[in-house]
């Protein structure tokens, strides 16, 4: 299941978290650019924006929910993103949906379901 290496964005502030899910989309065939949190998300997003991002919830600085508004809002982007948070209580759903996101994944993610869930949405751009 080769792609045409699109580009995702990966922000996740859980190093181990996002290393695995890193090395599961690059063994996927995308190219991954993983950022630590919203502050270099904000500075560095818009200068290469992706084909997908895939985002925690919660996060140092700018949530995902702030992420989802900085992108749709601010960024003008119909990019498809995709929220991964252990704070997969309904509020949280529902406030991502209604801000743009494209799909919600609860933690723990597999990794496998996220590499289905990715391209999934990439299929549709």
């Amino acid at each position: 299941m080769m792609n045409k290496n699109n580009s995702i964005v990966l922000v996740e502030d859980d190093e181990l978290l996002a290393s695995l899910l890193r090395y599961r989309l690059e063994k996927g065939g995308y190219d991954v650019n993983h950022m630590a949190n919203g502050k270099i998300v904000k500075e560095e997003l818009p200068k290469a924006l992706p084909d997908l991002i895939v985002s925690d919830i919660m996060m140092p600085y700018l949530s995902g929910l702030e992420l989802i508004d900085f992108v749709r809002n601010d960024l003008k982007s119909d990019i498809p993103i995709i929220i991964i948070s252990s704070a997969g209580n309904e509020e949280n759903v529902l406030n991502a949906f209604e801000l743009g996101a494209n799909d919600f994944i609860a933690k723990p993610v597999s990794p496998t379901e996220l590499l289905v869930r990715v391209g999934k949405e990439l299929k549709k751009v």
